[in-house]
Order: C-alpha cells, then structure tokens, then sequence
C-alpha cells in the first residue's frame, strides 16, 4: 500500500508543520480537505491551547491532518544553564527592550504528547529527536500513523527500526529548523536528492521530502528519486491562510522581486539550533558571534530572544525578525492557499 492510500490523501503534498503561529487551523483545514496533508506545527504550543487547536481543526475537517512536536528531554525544556550572551543583552540594553525570561525554555513534551494520546490526531509527526517504540506502539493503537524527521540516512533508519510508519527526509535547502539530531545530520549537511538517495539504500520505509520543494516539477523530481510525498512549506507562507506577520510575509515577497535579496543562510544566532532564514541585519550584524563557544543551545537561545523578535514584529522591522524561508524562496506568490494547490495539482 502507497503512503498515499495509507494517510488517506488524494494528492502527495503536505503542508509542513511550522511552529510560530504559521500554521493557522483555517490553512491546515484548507489543505486537508482539498486533500493534501495539512499540519499543525505545534512544537513550541502550551497543552491546552494544543488541545484547543486540534478540536477546532477536528470542526473545519473530517480528513486527515498532522500535529508535529519537538522532541526534547525535560532538562533541555526546563533548565537555563548558561547566561544570555553579552551582545545581545546590550542589543536590549541599547534599544530599551525590557526582558523577563519565563520559568522553562520550551513547553514539556511529555504534556504535549500526552494530548496526543487523551485527544487522537489522524498524524503525528516529530523533530529534534526520537520517540521510543513503545511510544510509537501506542499512537498506533490509537489510530495515529507516526512520522519521523531526518537529516541523516542513519536518523531515518532509526525511525524504522522503532516501527514509524514513514520519515520526512530534509534536505539543506530546507527553510526553518533543522529537524535532526545526531551529529551527522550537521558535519555533513546532505541536499535533498541525495538524502533521499543515500536513505533509499539502507531503509525501506515510505519517504516525504522537504527542502526547496516550489513546484510540480520539484514533487516529480522526489518522486523519481524516491519520495512518496512531497513537504511544502515555504510556498504557503505567502498564502493568505498563513498566520505569519504582515513584515515577514512582505519580505519574502520582496525577496521573489528581487532575486538578489532572496539570499538564505543557516544560523544558530535566533535559537541556539541550526535554521535557514533570509539573510537580514540581524544575522549580519551578529556574524561574528555565531560559532561562539558560549552561545546558549536550543531552546534556551530562542527564549532569550524572544523579545528581541517580539519588538521587531511591534516595530513592523523586518530586519530583526527571525524570517524563516527555504532556498525555493525566490519562487513564492502572494495568492490564495487553494489557488496555490489547484495551479500544483493542475501542473501534476
């Protein structure tokens, strides 16, 4: 049976799950009932705005969807170990940013899955890391097909080996984090096509591609190296279902203007975590400090500059922000959602 039979889908595209307020439960209904794969980046959701979430997209949908968690340990999301860099409190220091870090850097995952098991979901899909099988075992029972995220081949094959029903390949050219966990997935960055080939060799199980995918073409050319699915992000960011800020979705429409300001680069310098973005004065300004040794890790990082994002998204500056886009960024259109998924599906 095809991943397409499997996750009920009429055509191979999903929506990718980006956290942040992107994923609006009007765009992840929208895809799914035109028979894509709409998703839910819930990974940095409270519990019960989650259990919220998927109640309401359960309202505007009776096909299947997706929730994507971030897998991380209690420690990671609880603790703050290490200080908030000098260059960026003097950055709030000289711009009169007030700072009140919260408690915890990130919501607890146990509490997150937990809805996963009291309220089921059609898909659930993880990054940052790896659940157990017994984990897998159990949304399974639930009705729940689970999906893995991998940079590697060798994080693919692990979400195999624990009985994942399919894993989401992500190649470099992806936007946004990067999904894996183990170091090679950063010593040695792979592009998609060869990520999906290297993976096709050492697993069998059912592939989704990320990274760079804009066009009909882009899904043809993962089909043919491998993929089943094909995962879009980036091209739904401009769509007018999308719940990002008027300033990013501006620049990224600047950035399909004028090719030469559609420049994307992977930073640490927003969250501690590898992720591709536009290049801005941010990053530029900053550059010097993005292999600091003392650069807090994700997600305490993210928790620091939160309100330095918060400020910039006040002042309508883009230049700040943290504008998460993959290198197919220069291809985006300020269209409708499903007028994006008719012009895919008509291409197909």
């Amino acid at each position: 049976m095809t991943l397409l039979n499997t996750l009920n889908l009429t055509y191979p595209i999903v929506q990718a799950p980006m956290a942040g307020g992107a994923t609006t439960p009007e765009l992840i209904s929208c895809v799914s009932n035109f028979g894509g794969l709409g998703s839910l980046g819930a990974g940095m959701t409270a519990p019960d705005v989650l259990n919220s979430q998927i109640n309401t997209i359960k309202t505007l949908t009776e096909r299947p969807f997706m929730v994507n968690l971030m897998v991380l340990s209690e420690y990671e999301s609880s603790t703050f170990d290490t200080e908030m860099p000098a260059w960026l409190s003097q950055y709030y220091q000289d711009n009169n940013i007030e700072v009140a870090l919260p408690e915890r850097p990130a919501q607890n995952f146990a509490d997150q899955l937990q809805v996963l098991y009291d309220n089921p979901v059609p898909v659930a899909s993880f990054t940052f890391g790896i659940i157990s099988a017994e984990q897998v075992q159990r949304l399974q029972r639930l009705g729940t097909r689970v999906i893995g995220t991998a940079n590697h081949p060798l994080e693919a094959k692990a979400w195999s080996e624990i009985g994942a029903d399919a894993v989401c390949v992500q190649g470099v050219e992806a936007g946004g984090h990067r999904g894996g966990w183990l170091p090679q997935s950063e010593t040695d960055p792979l592009g998609l096509l060869t990520l999906i080939s290297q993976t096709r060799a050492c697993t069998d199980i059912p592939l989704i591609a990320a990274g760079g995918i804009m066009t009909a073409q882009d899904i043809r050319a993962v089909q043919i190296a491998g993929a089943e699915l094909a995962q879009m992000g980036t091209a739904f960011l401009t769509t007018d279902k999308c719940g990002i800020n008027d300033t990013y979705k501006q620049a990224l429409l600047d950035a399909s203007e004028d090719k030469r300001s559609a420049e994307t680069r992977l930073t640490r310098l927003f969250s501690g975590k590898l992720a591709r973005g536009l290049l801005n004065n941010y990053l530029q300004d900053f550059a010097q400090f993005e292999h600091s040794a003392d650069l807090p890790p994700y997600p305490q990082l993210n928790a620091m500059t939160k309100f330095l994002r918060a400020d910039a998204t006040k002042r309508l500056d883009a230049e700040h922000q943290s504008l998460w886009a993959g290198q197919g960024v220069a291809l985006v259109r300020g269209e409708d959602t499903t007028t994006l998924l008719k012009r895919l599906v008509k291409e197909l």
